[in-house]
């Protein structure tokens, strides 16, 4: 289709009056190789990752707050679902991060070698003990526990929290269960193929 919209664009240019008609032509073929571009980003950057638990800028419920340090919530990792990862994926792994939380960061969950023939985790999976039924492995959070830890910031401006699926190139990652999540957040950096986010907030 390029040539032909070349094309075009040089007729409409060459000295001869253009018509009404040949304008509409050249709309109409920027149109279609517009959408025909955004139709490939699509294609390429189609991982998503949904939750009913967090919706995607908008404040993390009691449910999923943490339960110690002042903070009262119920301390349950997010339902979570993804799709559309790319070929070639092996395994998945999950990472909750705070990054506005002094000190470069908080980890508040890490979570690797999920099977790929995974797509959904459970509300509470970290608890329940389902990661483990799957073989998924847990990293020590920020709050020196292995598994999830609830957002809790310190009172004052709202922290973002930044939910993501990697989409990894390899069955499992050679780290044991309870590492830190900053050895996770290494380990998955190396073996992601792409990744999909979605950001929640919390304050008090």
């Amino acid at each position: 289709m390029l040539p032909a919209d070349t094309q075009l664009y040089r007729t409409a240019h060459a000295g001869s009056r253009s018509t009404v008609k040949t304008r509409r032509g050249m709309r109409i073929v920027a149109a279609v190789l517009l959408g025909a571009a955004f139709t490939s980003a699509g294609a390429q950057d189609g991982f998503v990752v949904s939750s009913t638990n967090f919706r995607d800028g908008a404040q993390v419920a009691a449910g999923q707050v943490f339960n110690r340090d002042n903070c009262t919530g119920a301390n349950r990792s997010p339902q979570l679902t993804w799709r559309n990862a790319p070929a070639g994926t092996r395994s998945y792994a999950v990472t909750i991060f705070d990054p506005d939380a002094s000190n470069r960061g908080w980890w508040h969950w890490a979570v690797a070698n999920i099977p790929a023939r995974v797509h959904t985790l459970a509300e509470n999976a970290s608890a329940s003990g389902a990661l483990g039924k799957l073989g998924a492995i847990e990293a020590r959070n920020d709050f020196g526990d292995e598994g999830y830890g609830g957002p809790c910031p310190p009172p004052g401006k709202p922290h973002r929290y930044i939910v993501t699926v990697h989409a990894l190139k390899v069955d499992k990652l050679a780290l044991p269960a309870g590492r830190p999540a900053t050895m996770f957040e290494h380990e998955i950096a190396d073996a992601t193929l792409s990744s999909a986010k979605l950001t929640v907030t919390y304050g008090r």
